[in-house]
């Protein structure tokens, strides 16, 4: 069962545990499977499409898309999110066939400001409002195809990940990570290059020669 079974006026997903209902800007594939509505309980994107879920992509329980009000975010092709939080204030893409581990954190913005002094006042406003309301510079995230992101990894503002690359369980990436490597730690390092498609079809066609 997917849901292409639920109603289109309500946009409710009939095995749900949630009394929620899919946002009118987020576009999900028939293929594709979100496993409860509760996803969206911090969705606030206004964008013509704030989330684009990709063919056969799925996201699991615990997984939460933390969009702002001019986030929007892209799900590719047989991607799967499992307990991932997308915080997401100007852009993120995941590729297809991506591997979103649990608690993997994605974030295009700290939604705080770096200096003391203007954190402070910050959290004083919030103490009255109840909320964060200063808008924070956000930069695109891009994760690539076939990437895979190990349980309580966290992805910070600006990086871009490479097709094809691997990111050990509990990493922080802070900068770009090139394709087909496996990068760890905090900051995150390469630690070795994997084989990409195109080495392995030119290491077979000299084999048959």
């Amino acid at each position: 069962m997917n849901q292409a079974s639920a109603p289109a006026s309500s946009r409710r997903l009939p095995w749900d545990w949630f009394p929620g209902t899919i946002p009118d800007n987020v576009e999900v594939d028939p293929s594709a499977y979100l496993e409860t509505t509760f996803c969206f309980c911090l969705y606030r994107s206004a964008a013509p499409v704030g989330v684009r879920i990709g063919r056969g992509a799925s996201a699991y329980q615990g997984t939460m898309f933390d969009v702002g009000e001019r986030g929007v975010v892209s799900v590719g092709e047989f991607a799967l999110l499992h307990s991932a939080r997308i915080i997401c204030d100007q852009s993120i893409e995941i590729g297809d066939h991506t591997l979103i581990s649990w608690n993997v954190v994605l974030m295009d913005t700290y939604r705080a400001p770096r200096d003391r002094l203007a954190r402070r006042r910050l959290l004083q406003k919030a103490a009255e409002t109840h909320a964060l309301t200063e808008a924070s510079p956000a930069r695109p995230i891009r994760i690539g195809a076939n990437v895979w992101l190990g349980f309580d990894v966290c992805v910070m503002p600006g990086v871009t990940i490479g097709e094809g690359a691997v990111i050990g369980a509990r990493s922080a990436v802070f900068d770009d990570i090139p394709p087909y490597s496996v990068a760890v730690g905090n900051p995150a390092r390469v630690i070795r290059r994997l084989d990409s498609p195109a080495s392995l079809a030119a290491d077979e066609t000299r084999s048959e020669m």
